[in-house]
């Protein structure tokens, strides 16, 4: 008989589900986090800023109080990018080790008022623009599963803690795979949005965004199973006054006409690792075996999506380039400056920006889920992205099944699938504007025949 589980072994909707029930405490649970964390962060430095008195303290008040939302009494970690009250949003840069916030991110604001309690800020790439992560006030998050590998980036904190049981669900953002890529690292599970579904604002300038984060980026979270997702996202969605590209739109759509799901195992460029295929393949069987008509299709005009999504990046480092260079570290100023250097917005940008968008949404009516790779590449060594010779083609490479989610703003989950040469695999699960139910539902499926994934303990090199 395996033993009963341990608090930190447990799912967010499972740990609420008992708080409810008051089998376990709020501060039990609380504890048990801050153990995990106590016990491992001093190596993977996954934790930027420890919340223990606040989170002890509303675990208290918590136990003491009625159920207050769907969340009660259950820790959660926010991405050290995202206001949070009564600590400093600091983007990994010396500067701001001091940038106290007074109005918590509308999503750290709903998971507050679904009962959650924040338990720590999690470390991020600097200014979140990296797919590793690590920045001079912060230092470097380490891959639990092989520290010569990239943890990915930007939210690689918030993977990290959920992925090794320091905290059940994380709070991130993603506006080139900067979810969806940790989680792949990590072997953990994560929702980009739909753009606009989750609003995202800031109490502390600049308090908008350039056109590329107008257009690509999406809060969302972190988390062990598809459940936590749903769970995550129902507390999430909605509109806020102070994010003007959020809105108000059901969470269930119409069922599809025909359940049918395109399989992409092919992509424009370099073949894709063997272990990616298989794991794609093994979703396929799973969807084909729930009823699910599966077969192989390539999504259109794949390279110009990507173009697309250089574009529009080059666009805003140039700016963040020139504007912030005296807080930012020369690696990634650099690093920024060869970005601006690839690509070029011009007329034709944002025409076929909406051209694609509508192009995709035709694909998407003949198939309603769309599963792929993630990563367009094998996990690489950290910083193999600042080489100036090739970690831009790198880049590029990586990319090139996230883009799509960025630029046409369409929702996306990626799932964990497994450990292959001692790394996770995973897919990626795609559907159309504002049908997250559908890639949720798909990506359920295919829980149930792989299973969820349980915190481990860090591989120490």
């Amino acid at each position: 008989m395996s033993p009963a589980p341990r608090l930190y072994e447990h799912t967010a909707t499972t740990l609420a589900a008992r708080i409810r029930r008051a089998e376990v405490s709020s501060r039990e649970v609380v504890e048990a986090h801050l153990a995990r964390i106590d016990a491992h962060d001093g190596y993977l430095g996954a934790i930027a800023t420890d919340l223990r008195e606040s989170a002890l303290a509303a675990a208290d008040a918590a136990d003491r109080g009625t159920p207050r939302g769907p969340l009660h009494g259950v820790p959660f970690t926010v991405k050290a990018n995202f206001d949070l009250v009564g600590s400093a949003t600091t983007h990994g840069v010396p500067a701001l080790r001091d940038a106290l916030p007074w109005l918590d991110a509308p999503a750290v604001a709903r998971l507050r008022a679904a009962g959650g309690i924040p338990i720590g800020r999690t470390n991020l790439s600097e200014l979140g623009l990296r797919l590793c992560t690590t920045n001079p006030l912060h230092g470097r998050t380490l891959n639990p599963h092989d520290a010569r590998r990239t943890v990915g980036g930007s939210s690689g904190g918030d993977a990290a803690a959920v992925a090794t049981g320091m905290s059940p669900l994380g709070l991130g953002g993603d506006m080139g795979g900067s979810l969806r890529v940790p989680a792949q690292c990590c072997g953990v599970l994560a929702l980009k949005p739909t753009t606009g579904r989750i609003a995202h604002a800031a109490s502390l300038p600049p308090q908008d965004l350039g056109l590329a984060g107008q257009l690509m980026l999406a809060p969302g979270p972190i988390a062990r199973s598809v459940d936590d997702l749903r769970l995550a996202l129902s507390i999430l969605a909605g509109r806020d006054i102070r994010d003007p590209r959020s809105v108000d739109v059901p969470l269930e759509g119409p069922p599809p006409d025909e359940r049918r799901a395109a399989l992409v195992t092919r992509l424009p460029g370099t073949p894709l690792e063997p272990a990616t295929v298989r794991a794609i393949e093994r979703a396929g069987a799973l969807l084909d075996a729930a009823g699910w008509e599966v077969e192989e299709a390539v999504p259109p005009e794949l390279p110009r999506v990507n173009e697309l999504f250089l574009e529009l990046l080059a666009t805003e480092v140039t700016t963040i380039a020139a504007q912030s260079r005296p807080i930012l570290s020369p690696a990634l100023h650099d690093h920024l400056l060869r970005i601006a250097r690839a690509a070029k917005m011009d007329h034709r940008t944002m025409v076929d920006r909406s051209r694609l968008a509508r192009t995709w949404s035709g694909f998407f009516s003949e198939y309603p889920v769309v599963v792929g790779p993630n990563w367009g590449t094998p996990v690489w060594r950290p910083d193999a992205d600042l080489d100036p010779e090739h970690g831009l083609e790198l880049l590029r490479e990586t990319v090139r099944f996230l883009t799509p989610g960025n630029v046409l703003g369409i929702p996306a989950v990626a799932l964990p699938m497994g450990v292959a040469d001692g790394l996770p695999t995973g897919i990626q699960i795609y559907a159309d504007l504002w049908r997250e139910d559908l890639c949720l539902a798909a990506a359920a499926i295919v829980e149930s025949g792989v299973g969820s994934p349980l915190p481990i303990d860090p591989r120490r090199a």
